[in-house]
């Protein structure tokens, strides 16, 4: 039987989605405790619950999630309204290193999955679908490339990304707020590390009403609509070009622009602290979204060899992100939530490593640089680097 959600009942769905996951985590003190995004909490009941339909043959729901778009569009709107050209400069350093990291992570995510390969007697493309492509590439990656690997001769090439990029996405999100969590208390950088003003502004702002007013909100609402349009209209163009993106980062560019120039001109307010808040709803929504519209089925295909492999890219990331990532960065409050990005993004999805900051941010302070820094690389810099590899990796073999 076929369970159908229209658009509407989606949004309603995933706001009831959201709150189970709050309130799981009121009630489960280890998934507070651990910094679990409630959007994943939450979402992954749901998704159990469809799963537990799918294999009964009882039921399967049908969502139509078209607002999921709107949602994720104007999360990344409200991130480059946070994008001033001041924190950039903060951050520069730090860019530079995570870029170089993420080249490091991805060479060994196909380092591992063709080191596992012959253990299976596994040709090392099916392999590949396993490493960089389904876990930096995520879902949109292994679409991609899943058909042109079987156009290799390799069978069921894109049934196996798909499934790993599934696998992935829900392990980032379980593993990114525990990382940064213990970096944070067991190197007590919320006592070294100063509060910026910028960051100052929000955490007041989430203390008192006083500072959102409604002409304020209803202004930083019209600030994103507009970015967002505009934004459109810049990624039909770049597209119009060559230039192929993900739809959000026009919306993104836009908002850094009106941004910065608000900040140099005087001419106009930017409301970022409501933008902020604006943004953690659209996140959420999106997210819980996403979560709940997993196939988990889709994991039951995968055979014991390719679990192994997954397992291994789990623990791989675990390790990297807690003895290099962190390490090579200034060991401070942002980079441990800049970890916690990278183990969202290294595994799934951007939009999985903002969950994992803003949990993060939730339990202790706002991160400004983190906020930048990781959908920057995300977004621009790890696709770009992950199809070079594969790029070479499909030739070689």
């Amino acid at each position: 039987m076929e369970l159908k959600i229209n658009t509407i009942e989606a949004v309603a769905l995933a706001v009831a989605v959201l709150y189970l996951g709050v309130l799981c985590k009121r009630k489960i003190k280890f998934l507070y405790r651990f910094c679990i995004p409630a959007p994943v909490v939450g979402g992954l009941i749901f998704s159990i619950i469809s799963l537990i339909g799918y294999c009964t043959g009882a039921y399967i729901f049908v969502i139509d999630i078209l607002l999921q778009k709107i949602f994720m569009l104007a999360f990344f709107t409200t991130v480059g309204y946070c994008a001033s050209f001041k924190s950039i400069r903060r951050g520069s350093r730090d860019l530079c290193v995570l870029i170089i990291l993420v080249a490091v992570l991805i060479f060994m995510q196909d380092a591992v999955a063709f080191a596992l390969a012959p253990l299976f007697d596994m040709k090392p493309l099916l392999a590949l679908c396993t490493g960089s492509i389904s876990m930096v590439g995520g879902h949109g990656t292994s679409i991609a490339w899943g058909p042109i690997i079987e156009k290799t001769g390799v069978i069921g090439a894109s049934e196996v990304a798909i499934a790993s990029a599934t696998f992935g996405l829900v392990a980032g999100s379980l593993i990114g707020g525990p990382i940064g969590r213990r970096l944070i208390e067991r190197n007590r950088l919320m006592e070294k590390q100063p509060v910026p003003e910028d960051e100052k502004m929000i955490i007041e702002a989430e203390k008192s009403d006083k500072h959102l007013s409604k002409d304020s909100i209803i202004r930083g609402i019209y600030q994103i609509a507009l970015a967002m349009g505009v934004g459109s209209v810049l990624s039909t163009f770049l597209e119009s070009m060559g230039v192929l993106f993900p739809p959000y980062v026009g919306a993104l560019v836009v908002a850094a622009l009106l941004r910065n120039i608000a900040d140099f001109s005087g001419k106009f307010k930017i409301d970022f602290v409501e933008i902020d808040v604006i943004g953690q709803a659209c996140l959420s929504l999106f997210l819980a979204m996403a979560l709940m519209s997993l196939k988990l089925w889709e994991l039951a295909e995968l055979a014991v060899p390719m679990l192994v492999m997954l397992f291994s890219q789990t623990v791989l990331m675990i390790l990297f992100a807690y003895f290099v990532i962190f390490r090579f960065l200034k060991r401070d409050y942002d980079s441990a939530v800049i970890t916690a990005g990278v183990c969202g993004f290294g595994m799934g999805a951007t939009p999985n490593a903002m969950a994992n900051m803003e949990a993060l941010a939730h339990r202790y302070r706002p991160s400004h640089k983190a906020f930048l820094i990781v959908p920057l690389v995300g977004v621009m810099f790890a696709d770009i680097i992950n199809t070079a590899f594969i790029t070479v990796f499909v030739n070689i073999f």
